[in-house]
């Protein structure tokens, strides 16, 4: 299974992509890009369904996972969260690659054990799940323990039926 991790922002983006084999995972890429200031919100939503899109395209993921919007003080980045969310969401629907979502909470646990890790707790817990040498930029490493998050739920999944 392939899963093309999200962490959203119109300001920046990270995606990581892993690859599972049984219990291993193997890290195909991983990237933060940043969108320009200079960009209106129409147009920065548009470069990241692109940059989405093209992400598919070159590496065929078998499911995009994102983490549920949390609850914060600043409305104003909560909303501009949720739209770069639907641009990602809007690129993998073009693309029928089934999208699932997780709490905060839940993503911080599956990687570190605590709900309410930091950071820097869960850049370090990346680098050492997925053998890496350096850690990965705080957006990528967000989006590696998202993808992360599904793997390891959807080993523990009982089907029904």
């Amino acid at each position: 299974m392939r899963v093309l991790g999200i962490d959203p922002g119109t300001v920046r983006m990270g995606v990581g992509i892993l690859e599972a084999h049984g219990a291993h995972h193997t890290l195909v890429s991983c990237d933060s890009f940043q969108l320009s200031k200079k960009l209106s919100l129409k147009e920065k939503l548009n470069e990241i369904r692109r940059h989405i899109l093209d992400l598919i395209e070159r590496y065929r993921p078998d499911v995009m996972a994102l983490e549920n919007i949390f609850f914060g003080k600043n409305v104003r980045t909560l909303v501009r969260i949720g739209e770069a969310r639907a641009s990602a969401m809007l690129a993998a629907a073009e693309k029928d690659i089934p999208v699932v979502e997780y709490p905060p909470a839940r993503v911080k646990q599956a990687v570190s054990g605590n709900g309410r890790a930091s950071k820097i707790q869960i850049q370090q817990m990346v680098r050492h799940l997925l053998h890496l040498k350096t850690v990965p930029p705080v957006d990528a490493a967000d989006a590696l323990a998202v993808a992360l998050c599904h793997l390891q739920t959807s080993r523990v999944r009982i089907p029904l039926g």
